[in-house]
């Protein structure tokens, strides 16, 4: 359950501001995610190689 902070509901200037869907999916760098991924897979051993796509 969401609690709304007091701040912002008795501020009438406090605005909004919508991220978006993708906004947590995007802050990961995408070396990081590739390395995340690869050591999950890993972890359920199996090898993993990777190639750029053409």
């Amino acid at each position: 359950m969401l609690h709304p902070r007091p701040e912002l509901l008795c501020d009438p200037k406090a605005h909004f501001i919508d991220l978006g869907p993708d906004f947590y999916d995007n802050r990961i760098a995408p070396e990081r995610k590739k390395r995340n991924h690869v050591r999950q897979l890993e972890a359920l051993r199996y090898r993993v190689t990777l190639e750029p796509a053409a």
